[in-house]
């Protein structure tokens, strides 16, 4: 890892004399009364080398960005006390920039996901974390309709039920973000959200950590999430995601019911497909009551009824060749929560089997591998250029790029389940 740009109050005075100056350029009757003083880079000799230069004038530029944004931060209700905290001695750390940019070429089958997430050692652990807990969120499942398994499947999938919460301070990953500038507005949103939580005494800075992305605690909430949903369950006056495990299944539980958790109804389950079923119908733009599914011939793995759900759709994960689930409300919530199937799958299916429910009973198609992000962007390009709207190739799969995989899967009587394989792109280049 790069070594991060540190500013501190105790920054060399020819520097800061600097930096005073550029701010009177820009038209600053005085320098911000937060603005972090810069610690130079060391050097040895009289002339600086080229890098150390551009580390310098790279560090100034953070510093104004810094300053520019704590007068914003002020304005909006922040008081002095506050910016010095988060302020005084914030880092640039160009890890969290190289993180926010990259774009792995190799990306991952949902059954490798899911070995990995739903894996014997988490269910495991989380079996024995559900019976710790049991009295406490039996109470929240009460309280705000979400069921315990769900919450302790979330806890596990997203910091191993507390044993990894990230290690990059909240206030630095954000400030690093928004003055990189690809998504500044959204940084800038965050960072104030993170102000006013040190403002409101909930944690300390030092204490304020999470992922490079700026997710924080146990159940990496957003700082705007954490405003909005946080809560206080042990009734110490904070509201504690990272040390207190009541407040972590607090806070997620009322996230999921104010964000449209139906309480008595499942997150899904796994079902098959009748003969002849039209899979260009498997998308979540297809939704209607399970008795409509039964009707067609939809039938649950054990063949007892399907559960009364509204508005349920078909999922199909890895394509026609795959496990099939039928979906409602409540995996449309969790996807609110982290809008990844995979996601939303492993932690419907992780939940399940904690309380002693099957695994996935289909076989995956573990032979398909997974195409990489130019092989997406070539089918992309190529399904384009045939005539078949895919959208802007980005190399990314969304419903654009189903949508034109299903119309070509159509002209050459293929199962239209939208899923992207080796050998469709062999078959339009």
């Amino acid at each position: 890892m790069q070594r991060p740009y540190r500013f501190s109050v105790s920054g060399h005075s020819r520097l800061v004399s600097t930096l005073l100056a550029i701010f009177a350029v820009a038209g600053c009757a005085s320098a911000p009364s937060v603005a972090p003083a810069l610690t130079a880079p060391s050097t040895a000799g009289v002339n600086p080398t080229r890098a150390e230069s551009d580390e310098v004038a790279h560090s100034q530029k953070f510093a104004r960005w810094v300053a520019e944004f704590s007068t914003f931060a002020r304005a909006a209700g922040i008081d002095e006390a506050t910016l010095h905290i988060a302020f005084d001695n914030v880092r640039l750390v160009p890890r969290v920039i190289e993180l926010d940019r990259a774009q792995p070429e190799f990306t991952r089958t949902v059954w490798d996901y899911l070995d990995n997430a739903v894996s014997p050692q988490r269910i495991m652990r989380g079996q024995d974390k559900l019976l710790q807990l049991r009295p406490q969120t039996d109470a929240l499942a009460g309280r705000f309709g979400v069921p315990t398994e769900i919450l302790v499947a979330i806890w596990g999938m997203e910091s191993n039920y507390g044993g990894y919460v990230g290690d990059i301070p909240t206030i630095d990953a954000l400030a690093t973000l928004g003055f990189e500038g690809r998504r500044e507005a959204w940084a800038r949103d965050q960072l104030l959200s993170a102000l006013k939580i040190l403002q409101n005494r909930d944690i300390e800075r030092a204490q304020m950590i999470g992922s490079w992305a700026g997710a924080m605690g146990q159940t990496q909430f957003l700082p705007s999430n954490f405003l909005a949903y946080a809560v206080d369950a042990d009734g110490d006056g904070r509201r504690d995601i990272w040390g207190s495990v009541a407040d972590v299944m607090a806070s997620t539980a009322n996230f999921l019911a104010n964000s449209g958790w139906q309480a008595g109804q499942p997150w899904g389950l796994e079902v098959t497909l009748p003969p002849g079923f039209d899979y260009a119908r498997a998308d979540d733009g297809v939704r209607q009551p399970a008795s409509a599914w039964t009707n067609e011939g939809v039938q649950s793995m054990d063949r007892t009824p399907l559960p009364a759900l509204a508005d349920g759709s078909i999922l199909l994960p890895a394509g026609a060749r795959g496990p099939a689930f039928l979906v409602g409300a409540n995996f449309r919530t969790i996807l609110r929560y982290n809008n990844s199937t995979s996601y939303a799958l492993a932690v419907g299916l992780l939940a399940q089997q904690l309380v002693g429910g099957p695994a996935v009973q289909a076989s995956w198609p573990r032979n398909l591998p997974a195409l990489t992000r130019s092989q997406l962007l070539a089918l992309q390009t190529t399904l384009n250029a045939r005539g078949f709207d895919s959208g802007t190739p980005d190399g990314m799969m969304g419903p654009a790029t189903r949508d034109g995989i299903r119309r070509y899967q159509r002209s050459l009587d293929l199962p239209a389940d939208g899923y992207p394989t080796q050998d469709l792109l062999q078959r339009l280049q």
